[in-house]
């Protein structure tokens, strides 16, 4: 037999607590709606928490090594311009040379010799510049593997100075010394390619590690984007449902309140 009661109604204690799940899941719904995002905190999804949290570490360590594979890109740049151009010099300085080795021409050989010990200096000059006075280490850290070694790409970079490219002849005053220096400036020239296949090889290496840390990069954030970012078709779902049941429970409620109102006609 049916239990009329006004001191507790079971109806609208149900209605209530229904209503009250309704609210959580339209507020949550609104909230990843607002900000995109699934997790919002930790409550949300603790382990996935942590492995977006990986994730993110992640493209933060790839993106500046991004970052400091164009500047050491940009540095080799720099070398590699000046070797270049102490190429050209040395075209200059073996003309001089081949000039300076004929007795015939009627040549005034020291003017020839002043030209060559300029140049000679201006290697030098130019070899402080690009800081290459002396061979170095070159090392720059592009991924984010745990391991140094397998996230740097280094080599090692040798000198450009006068000295470092094997030339000992750098005036002369005979067609003889003029000879030994042109076979300085033909070595020098071997030593100088030497030079710049290094740093060609660096410049390919820190290109090719680019294209891999960028295409990690892309796939790094498509992977924390599955796990942190909200999925909006579904939350939009979530929130037109929650907007309806919200909607009926006050309904409800209103209902169950008025249910034990009516009671009270028992007593007229």
């Amino acid at each position: 037999m049916a239990s009329f009661s006004v001191v507790n109604n079971i109806a609208s204690a149900n209605a209530q607590s229904n209503l009250a799940l309704t609210n959580m899941g339209l507020n949550r719904a609104l909230n990843r709606l607002s900000s995109g995002l699934r997790i919002n905190q930790s409550g949300d999804d603790s382990a996935g928490l942590t492995v977006a949290n990986a994730y993110r570490n992640d493209m933060a360590i790839m993106n500046q090594g991004v970052r400091n594979a164009n500047d050491a890109l940009s540095k080799l740049q720099v070398m590699d311009s000046v070797l270049a151009n102490i190429s050209t010099v040395l075209d200059r300085m073996a003309t001089l040379a081949t000039q300076a080795s004929s007795s015939s021409n009627g040549v005034d050989i020291s003017k020839l010799s002043d030209e060559f010990a300029a140049l000679s200096d201006e290697i030098d000059r130019e070899a402080a510049v690009a800081d290459m006075t002396a061979s170095t280490s070159f090392s720059v850290f592009v991924s984010s593997e745990t391991t140094v070694g397998n996230g740097a790409v280094s080599g090692t970079i040798g000198a450009v100075e006068v000295a470092d490219l094997g030339i000992s002849q750098t005036t002369f005053t005979t067609v003889q010394e003029a000879q030994d220096a042109l076979a300085d400036v033909q070595a020098a020239v071997s030593a100088l390619g030497d030079v710049q296949s290094t740093i060609g090889t660096m410049q390919n290496r820190l290109q090719f590690a680019i294209s891999l840390t960028q295409s990690k990069v892309v796939n790094t954030t498509a992977a924390e984007s599955r796990i942190r970012d909200a999925n909006i078709a579904e939350e939009s779902a979530n929130m037109t449902k929650f907007n309806i049941l919200s909607q009926s429970g006050i309904a409800a409620l209103a209902q169950a309140n008025q249910s034990s109102a009516s009671v009270l006609s028992l007593l007229r």
